[in-house]
Parts: C-alpha cells; sequence; structure tokens
C-alpha cells in the first residue's frame, strides 16, 4: 500500500468533481474546489474520519469492497478504478469477468433522475447503487453482504424482502425472477458467482429447485410493480430497464403512470424524507428492506 500516492490520488480526483455530478445540492459558496471528504464518505458509505485518513496518509488498508465504493463516490473510470487498488494494495478485479464497477456515464445518468426512483442492479440481481428516490421508495439495497447481497437471494430466503409486494403478486414475481436469472447465468459459463448463487438458492427454497427445473427464459426489460410502502402505501408503477452492452448491469427506472395515485405518492415520497439503512452484520438477518426514514443516497 502506497499511503502517499493514495492520498494523493484521492485529493485530486474529489478536487475534480463538483456536487453536480454525483447529484447532490450545490449549496453556499465553496472556499476550496470540488467536494468536501465529508460529501465522499457519504456517497461511498464509510465515516468521514476513516476518509479524512486515508486522505491524510495515515489510514489502513481499505478493502476491496470499500475501493468499490470509493471508485463509485468519484465517478472513476475502469483504468482509473484499477490505478486506485494498485496503490492500495491489491489486484484489480478481473477484466474478463463481470464486477461491481459502474461506469461514470450510467452514475451521471443516475444522478440526472432526480424526480423519479431509480438504481443499477447487475445480472445477478445485485443492487450497485441507488438515487434519492430508490431509497425513498425501496430503501437502501446497498448494503448486503455476501450471497444476500442479490435481490433474488433474498426473496427467496428472506420473507422480510417479499413484504415489499402485495402477496398476491408473489407468484409472478417469483417466476420473474428465476426466469431472468437463467439467462443471465446463460451468458456467464462456468462463472463461479453465478454458479454459487444459483447452488445456493436450489438448496435453500424448494420453490427456486422447482422453477428452475422448468428451464423458462425471460430477460427483464419491462414490469409492472406494486411495491408496499409503509408511509404511502401500495405504489403501482411502471419499471423500464436499461441494459448495457455486456448485459451484465441494467439500469431500474420507475415511473407513474400520468394520472395515478402513484404520481402523488411518489411527490409525497419527496416531502417526506428519504428511507435509511447501515450496513447489516454479514453474520446475521439482513434487516427489513423498508426502513425508517432518514436522509440517505
Amino acid at each position: 500500500m502506497d499511503k502517499k500516492e493514495l492520498a494523493g490520488f484521492l485529493r485530486r480526483r474529489r478536487e475534480l468533481l463538483t456536487p453536480a455530478d454525483v447529484g447532490l445540492p450545490t449549496g453556499a459558496r465553496r472556499r476550496t474546489p470540488g467536494l468536501r471528504r465529508h460529501e465522499v464518505a457519504q456517497l461511498a458509505g464509510m465515516s468521514p474520519d476513516y476518509y479524512i485518513r486515508l486522505e491524510q496518509a495515515r489510514g489502513p488498508q481499505p478493502s476491496p469492497q470499500m475501493l468499490t465504493a470509493l471508485s463509485r463516490a468519484l465517478r472513476l473510470g475502469i483504468d482509473e478504478r484499477d490505478h486506485l487498488f494498485h496503490l492500495a494494495g491489491h489486484h484489480s478485479p478481473p477484466a474478463f469477468a463481470a464486477d461491481d464497477h459502474v461506469s461514470p456515464g450510467l452514475l451521471r445518468l443516475l444522478d440526472a433522475l432526480t424526480e423519479l426512483p431509480a438504481q443499477v442492479v447487475s445480472d445477478l440481481g445485485e443492487v450497485l447503487a441507488q438515487n434519492r428516490m430508490a431509497v425513498a421508495l425501496l430503501g437502501e439495497q446497498t448494503a448486503y453482504t455476501g450471497l444476500a447481497r442479490s435481490f433474488i437471494y433474498r426473496w427467496f430466503t428472506q420473507s422480510a424482502t417479499r413484504a415489499l409486494y402485495p402477496g398476491e403478486g408473489h407468484e409472478h414475481q417469483s417466476r420473474v425472477q428465476v426466469a431472468d436469472l437463467r439467462a443471465a447465468v446463460a451468458l456467464r459459463p462456468r462463472d463461479p458467482q453465478a454458479a454459487k448463487l444459483v447452488g445456493a438458492l436450489r438448496a435453500a427454497s424448494s420453490e427456486f429447485d422447482d422453477l428452475w427445473e422448468r428451464h423458462d427464459v425471460a430477460v427483464r426489460r419491462s414490469d409492472r410493480k406494486r411495491i408496499v410502502h409503509p408511509a404511502v402505501g401500495i405504489v403501482s408503477i411502471d419499471c423500464e430497464v436499461l441494459a448495457t452492452a455486456r448485459q451484465d448491469q441494467r439500469l431500474l427506472v420507475f415511473t407513474p403512470r400520468p394520472g395515478s395515485d402513484a404520481v402523488g405518492q411518489l411527490e409525497l415520497l419527496r416531502v417526506i424524507g428519504h428511507q435509511n439503512l447501515t450496513a447489516p452484520d454479514p453474520s446475521a438477518t439482513p434487516p427489513d428492506p423498508i426502513p425508517h426514514s432518514g436522509d440517505q443516497r
């Protein structure tokens, strides 16, 4: 780990960003260029003190997961992301495998969608980034670890996750999730991450195992969802899916139909605040996906 070079790289990348680049309000005039340290820490989901110590070349070695979060927060490209990993003393993620890195362009698009809930999801169901409205509607979905990072895994193993949808829609959601996962796995031949997820699901859920044996395949490109929210009730909303060229990441945008109740419900969500979750303990049962109100990106 090259602490001095890492500190300089982080500081310079931070200074090149503006609040508008990452979807934050500009606020009062700033004395120095770029983002503030606490804003980077907020975007990366780490404590401001920890980030400050990294910029001062006196912090401990960050984990690969923390470096991935910093890469997103600082809007790093692939080469910059790899350089960050090398400075921190880690190997960069394999170039041939799907990973958690979200392109700066996709993140800018996500940040620009300030009026609509939107999130970036991997083909294995892992939520990689959310805007504020997505957190308000669905709760913080990026803090899970291990197999629970996949919404598909939580859907078949966590009853709290199913509380996001009314019971009459559970059978449909199960079929859609499995058919979409089978399409994704086909594009990941001999991928250990995909194989591990499918194996764990087949062992943990007889429902998943039965659906997997049907060999249904259907890539999700759009959907109509009914989402249960504790403050505004059931929100009926359309979900449009925009996939990357590699098909390994998707931008999900939730849009209300003009004149529907969902228009007013989303307006109310913008007023009453945003959902908030702390990162769950990897060894513990993941928390309820619809948390109490707070303020988090």
